[in-house]
């Protein structure tokens, strides 16, 4: 089942690439991601024995991650038919788009079920390989220099990830254990891991996975990449490939708790998450291209998640909470502008200005998604994120927390001009006037119906598995 979970979206891929009609391709890609999720949700709810010793394993973090990164991946492919099904010129490109974007899932799936960190690291690899060829879907000059920037800064981050991953397993040598670079050994030698080894391995992989979750300063590739790449795309690289990059993270903090050094890993993510949602916040006031500040959105939240999982605690389930809603509530975001860019054909607010009165579906699913992004009530990013604060108060970290309210009001004044002069700005020239496609606005909804879910009432079942996942990143019984 776990190497279902890795080999049927690729084979998926693998069938699309050959299907001979651009429709049935992308017909596909939807059937493809509706199996993956209900196979994802069946070995959430019975999970398998580890494969390959333990190489594959799906524990309770990896319980959480797994249907939350198959969900959001189906109600994005739900977006994919009619999306190029508006844009006939690139049939050339939509074979390889839909053979890339369900090898996608399946690299994802690796990823999250990994307790190999070789292994892990080569998923990350690949998501990123297969992720440049949707980023360069348009096939412009901007979006080449997207992808190659992409490509380069991301080289940079999974050397830095490698010379981690070496560091760790030399901290097992130097600590006079035997070399292992499985999870659970690395777990259950921590406290006799080598002390420097083991300090300098994990600032290396905080700055290798650090560029993939998109944590400042190692986070310009986003904006390019966010603002260049098809909606779709960009809703699965900030819902999906982030994620994965942060499940990774979580689990080098496993090792540094059970250590004893959890404390410094703790200290450098409140650091990290603070200065991210700092820089998020500076080039969101006074942002004019809205795909952009949507990529400044991000780095937002990978900042308030780490934060989160730095502080520890009821801050950790915070963290956990916050990722659901981050997914789901990029999708809507990300789903909607690509509606208004291609409505409008441009991705500057003062174009796009008063787009509810051409685009009112469109256009109100973009306000919903900002108020639900920001954390307003009665959206889930508002519990995860009082969660992030009680625990940020409760553990005495009193500048920390100021400074966490301060820049969530900061990034809501500047998200909030610019979607506001998209939505309700005055009204600008008449175009030609184009019809809301239903089938493009269904995925947002849906996407906007789980944050709100989130907020009014997370299931038994579903707060049972975020503080089972939560005891394992804190190395609690």
């Amino acid at each position: 089942m776990l190497l279902a979970l890795v080999l049927l979206p690729i084979a998926m891929g693998a069938l699309a690439f050959a299907a001979p009609s651009p429709r049935l391709r992308t017909y596909l890609v939807v059937t493809g991601a509706a199996l993956h999720a209900a196979l994802a949700v069946f070995v959430a709810c019975s999970p398998p024995p580890p494969m390959f010793d333990r190489w594959l394993v799906l524990e309770p973090l990896g319980r959480l991650i797994v249907p939350l990164l198959s969900v959001q991946f189906l109600l994005c492919a739900l977006y994919v038919p009619a999306y190029l099904a508006a844009r006939p010129e690139r049939q050339r490109q939509n074979r390889v788009f839909c053979a890339c974007l369900l090898a996608l899932g399946g690299t994802m799936s690796l990823v999250a079920v990994s307790h190999h960190l070789g292994l892990m690291w080569v998923g990350i690899e690949a998501s990123a390989l297969v992720s440049a060829p949707l980023i360069y879907f348009y096939r412009t000059p901007r979006s080449l220099e997207a992808t190659w920037k992409y490509l380069l800064i991301g080289s940079v981050g999974v050397a830095f990830a490698l010379y981690g991953s070496f560091f760790l397993a030399s901290s097992a040598l130097h600590g006079g254990q035997v070399s292992s670079l499985l999870f659970e050994d690395l777990v259950r030698a921590a406290p006799h891991l080598s002390k420097p080894w083991l300090h300098a391995a994990f600032v290396i992989l905080l700055i290798g996975y650090g560029t993939k979750i998109g944590l400042a300063p190692m986070h310009t590739w986003k904006p390019d990449v966010y603002g260049e790449a098809p909606a779709v795309v960009g809703a699965v690289l900030a819902g999906g490939l982030s994620t994965c990059a942060l499940t990774a993270l979580m689990r080098f903090l496993q090792i540094c708790t059970a250590a004893g050094d959890g404390q410094l890993a703790r200290s450098l993510l409140v650091v990290f998450g603070l200065l991210s949602m700092g820089v998020a916040a500076a080039f969101m006031i006074g942002q004019r291209d809205y795909k952009r500040m949507l990529a400044y959105s991000s780095v937002e939240h990978m900042g308030i998640i780490v934060f989160g999982l730095g502080i520890g605690g009821l801050a950790t389930y915070g963290a956990l909470l916050h990722i659901l809603g981050n997914s789901f509530g990029k999708g809507v975001l990300f789903m909607t502008a690509g509606n208004l860019h291609r409505g409008y054909g441009s991705k500057l607010a003062a174009d796009v200005s008063g787009a509810i009165h051409r685009f009112p579906a469109s256009a109100g699913l973009f306000l919903a998604g900002f108020f639900a992004i920001t954390g307003s009530p009665p959206f889930g990013l508002f519990l995860s994120e009082l969660a992030i604060a009680r625990g940020a108060f409760a553990s005495g970290s009193y500048l920390g927390a100021a400074l966490f309210l301060a820049l969530l009001a900061t990034v809501f004044i500047g998200m909030g001009a610019v979607v506001i002069s998209v939505v309700q700005g005055p009204r600008g020239a008449e175009g030609p006037r184009e019809r809301e496609q239903r089938l493009t606005l269904v995925p947002p909804a849906l996407c906007l119906a789980v944050v709100l879910l989130l907020g009014v009432y997370v299931p038994p079942w579903l707060d049972s598995a975020l503080r089972e996942a939560a005891a394992v990143v804190e190395m609690r019984p």
